[in-house]
């Protein structure tokens, strides 16, 4: 029952914000009821082209346009503040990925959330994807037996314009990590959220090929999860022109089920396109394999009959507005969020450490020991 209407603000008003935008007005019963941001000629000139009201106080944001849900959408090390604000003004908040740029701030929203009773989730959009979907429900009606090995592969390319679009890019203390912090969690929240939680990896990262940037352009872990399963990860900025982005997952009576989520150039919010749809690209699950290409053409033509950028936003911002609305949680929590955040963090400290690293993590000083300053 859609039984009025809610008021969605924005905090932060970088170039995914405009995308989340752009859903809301897609939903019938949302509207896009003001925007914040750190810099306020920016809120300005973001307010007057989406039609709302531009503010320089997230509480008073949510407080005087009665706010149901504020979306976070600044630079990563800046999801705390903005996210607690929101929290203690009496609205349910909506992060962009990751959900913070280092376990402590993951630590503070949940918390903040939790004794302000309202809800919290993170951007992972992907999820909705159709052939996400599919692996999904493959491991949990048992297709796969008992899911074993997961890889996840992602080999893309950042180029210096890229890095130099906006003033935060590339940097530990404003981007808090380079392609696992910003590029990655997509993936490896979908990990996770079909292989559940890690034991140990032992990881790497490296920069290959952008000496003028202080992050990471490459990641590789291999992983131990706590059922037993294993896994691997190799994450990549260092590839012309971007090539793919895949997650696959093998059970142990031998079938397997991947979807490759990203495909062509990589896409860069505010500056290119989805350029391929999403499928699924392995499926040798007894007595399905014929269903491949018919899945294929179906998502091909759903791909090309929606603007995927946004589309997938909408999908989980009505998630959200659903999750409220009935009192239930939303597809990506708080807790998932973090448990994205605790092992990329893990591939650093293991790098740093020359060791594997045993999970639950504890936050540390520094972004969680990469070295960087408070």
């Amino acid at each position: 029952m859609k039984d009025r209407i809610y008021n969605i603000s924005i905090a932060g008003c970088g170039k995914v914000a405009h995308l989340h935008a752009a859903a809301i007005k897609n939903i019938p019963d949302a509207r896009l009821a003001g925007v914040w941001s750190r810099t306020a000629s920016t809120a300005d000139n973001f307010a007057a082209l989406h039609g709302t009201k531009a503010y320089r106080d997230i509480s008073l944001m949510v407080r005087e346009n009665n706010a149901d849900l504020v979306i976070v959408s600044t630079p990563h090390p800046f999801h705390c503040n903005p996210a607690v604000e929101a929290a203690g003004a009496g609205a349910n908040v909506l992060v962009e990925k990751p959900l913070a740029a280092d376990l402590r701030d993951c630590d503070t929203i949940i918390g903040s959330c939790k004794a302000n009773n309202v809800k919290l989730g993170v951007v992972s959009q992907r999820r909705w994807y159709p052939p996400v979907m599919r692996v999904k429900d493959a491991i949990d009606s048992g297709k796969l037996g008992n899911p074993v090995l997961a890889t996840v592969t992602m080999l893309g390319w950042r180029d210096r314009a890229y890095y130099e679009s906006d003033d935060w890019r590339g940097k530990w203390k404003s981007e808090g990590g380079g392609v696992l912090v910003n590029q990655a969690p997509h993936q490896l929240d979908i990990m996770l959220w079909m292989m559940g939680d890690v034991d140990e990896l032992y990881g790497v990262w490296r920069n290959l090929n952008h000496p003028y940037i202080e992050v990471d352009d490459t990641a590789i872990a291999i992983i131990r999860f706590k059922s037993g399963a294993a896994g691997n990860i190799l994450v990549s900025n260092s590839q012309k022109p971007g090539i793919h982005g895949k997650i696959h997952i093998h059970g142990d009576n031998g079938a397997s089920a991947g979807v490759q989520t990203d495909g062509g150039a990589m896409f860069i919010a505010g500056m290119t396109g989805v350029t391929e749809p999403p499928v699924n690209d392995i499926w040798t699950i007894p007595g399905e394999e014929i269903l491949l290409k018919k899945w294929q053409n179906e998502d091909t033509l759903t791909f090309k009959n929606c603007d995927p950028a946004v589309h997938y936003l909408q999908c989980q911002i009505e998630d959200f507005i659903n999750a409220i609305r009935n009192n239930l949680h939303p597809l990506v929590s708080g807790e998932a969020g973090r448990r994205t955040v605790e092992l990329f963090s893990g591939i650093y400290r293991s790098t740093r450490d020359n060791a594997p690293v045993r999970f639950p993590l504890e936050p540390e000083s520094g972004f969680d020991g990469r070295g960087t300053e408070d």
